[in-house]
C-alpha cells in the first residue's frame, strides 16, 4: 500500500499535480481569499480619505472664525473712531459757542476717548454677545447697531462736550450767566444756531451703524452654516 502510495504521488508529480498536505490550504483557495479581500482594502482608503476631507472643512472654519473675530475687532474700533471724531466736532462746536479757551488739551483728550471706549464696549455688550448667543435676528442687530452709534457717537459727545464747556464757560464767565430757573434753556439758546453741524456725524454714525450690522451679521450667519454642515 505505501509503496502504491508512494507510486500515485509520482504519477500525480509527473502529470504537473502537487499533493497536498494536511492543514495546508491550497493556493487557489488563498488567492480567492485574497481576493475577496480587495474590496476591504479600498474601504481602508476611504477611511483614510475621509479625515482629508475633515481637515478641509475644519481649515474652512477656522477661516470663518478668524475672519469673524478681525471683523469684530476692526469693526468696533472703526466704530469707535468714528465716535472719537464726532466728540472732537462736539467740543469744537460747544467751545466756539461758549467762547472758552482754557483747558483745551484736557477737554479734546476726555471727548476723544470716552466716546471711543463707549462705543467699544457698548457695540461688545449690545451686539456682539447678543448676537453669538443667538437671540437676536438681522433686523434686530442691524437696529441696535445704529442705536450704538446714535447714542455713543453722537448724544454722548454732544452732551459731554455741552457739560464740560459749560462748567468751563460759568467757571471763566466767558459768556453771561443764565438767570435762575432757566440755567438749560439759557445754554441751550445760545449754541442752537451751531449745534446743527452735529446732523452730519450723525447721519454718518446711523450708516456705518447699518452696513456694520449687515456684515457682521452675514459673516456669523456664514459661519453658522458650516459648522452645522460639518456637524451634519
Amino acid at each position: 500500500m505505501a509503496a502504491l502510495g508512494r507510486g500515485g504521488g509520482g504519477q500525480l508529480a509527473d502529470r504537473g499535480v502537487v499533493p497536498v498536505e494536511a492543514g495546508e490550504v491550497p493556493k487557489d483557495i488563498k488567492m480567492a481569499t485574497y481576493t475577496h479581500g480587495q474590496p476591504r482594502s479600498f474601504l481602508e482608503d476611504a477611511k483614510f480619505r475621509r479625515p482629508t476631507v475633515t481637515e478641509i472643512i475644519e481649515k474652512k472654519l477656522e477661516y470663518l472664525r478668524k475672519e469673524n473675530k478681525n471683523l469684530n475687532i476692526y469693526g468696533s474700533v472703526f466704530y469707535g473712531t468714528t465716535a472719537g471724531f464726532s466728540g472732537i466736532l462736539a467740543n469744537f462746536i460747544f467751545r466756539y459757542c461758549f467762547k472758552v479757551k482754557h483747558d483745551a488739551l484736557k477737554t479734546y483728550a476726555s471727548l476723544t476717548t470716552l466716546p471711543f471706549l463707549s462705543t467699544i464696549v457698548t457695540y461688545k455688550l449690545f451686539v456682539t454677545d447678543a448676537l453669538y448667543s443667538g437671540n437676536i435676528s438681522q433686523e434686530n442687530c442691524v437696529v441696535r447697531s445704529s442705536l450704538v452709534g446714535l447714542v455713543c457717537g453722537v448724544l454722548y459727545p454732544s452732551a459731554l462736550a455741552f457739560s464740560k464747556n459749560g462748567r468751563l464757560a460759568a467757571k471763566y464767565h466767558t459768556v453771561t450767566l443764565p438767570p435762575k430757573g432757566r440755567v438749560l434753556l439759557h445754554w441751550l439758546l445760545l449754541c442752537q444756531t451751531e449745534v446743527k453741524a452735529m446732523a452730519f456725524p450723525l447721519v454718518f454714525q446711523m450708516l456705518i451703524g447699518i452696513l456694520n450690522g449687515l456684515q457682521h451679521y452675514a459673516v456669523f450667519e456664514s459661519t453658522l452654516e458650516k459648522k452645522t454642515l460639518h456637524e451634519d
